[in-house]
């Protein structure tokens, strides 16, 4: 399959590019700077640009079967509010459409969108206001970015992940639609 990957540099970004191409997959990335990339490989199209340039996305998106759409604002970012996330997943959706590509996986986190409903009232009272702001932020342009997504016309697939974590894989992960169950992290592998 030929897949776009948005967000291909970033921590679980590297680990999804490198399972994609274990699966043989075609993979073309836009990153900022190309020599981030460590891997060389055939089935690998390195294309430098910015994300929120709509003709570099539909250049990107020529010819392709599918995206994933993985990108963060760089660990804990800066604790300053954003929009970069859901800016850029506007104009990969309104690519993608135009381009008529259906398929789409974007990551979130769990927090955002009607899943905040299942957090612990101490962890949204007093937790993520207080303790993490940098998370809060991150949740907000999540919540902007997720109706973006959902009004559209994509087969899409919105994964909100708990914390990941860099450490061997347990073979397992559970996904809920109702919060229920739900571990506090997913190993980055078991997350690819």
């Amino acid at each position: 399959m030929k897949i776009t990957i948005f967000g291909a540099t970033g921590f679980s970004g590297k680990s999804i590019l490198t399972e994609a191409l274990k699966q043989g997959h075609e993979v073309t990335i836009l990153v900022r700077d190309a020599s981030k990339v460590q891997i060389k490989q055939k089935n690998l199209t390195i294309i430098e640009g910015n994300v929120l340039v709509p003709q570099t996305v539909a250049s990107v998106l020529h010819h392709q079967e599918a995206v994933i759409q993985c990108l963060g604002v760089g660990g804990k970012g800066d604790g300053k509010p954003t929009t970069f996330i859901s800016d850029a997943t506007k104009v990969i959706v309104d690519e993608m459409q135009k381009l008529n590509i259906k398929r789409l996986i974007a990551m979130s986190n769990v927090g955002a969108g009607n899943s905040i409903a299942f957090q612990p009232w101490f962890f949204t009272k007093i937790i993520l206001p207080y303790f993490m702001k940098w998370l809060k932020v991150i949740i907000d342009d999540k919540n902007q970015m997720e109706p973006i997504i959902m009004n559209s016309n994509l087969d899409w697939t919105i994964v909100r992940c708990p914390n990941i974590v860099d450490k061997p894989a347990k073979g397992r992960c559970k996904a809920t639609l109702d919060g229920k169950g739900l571990k506090l992290s997913i190993t980055l592998p078991d997350l690819s």
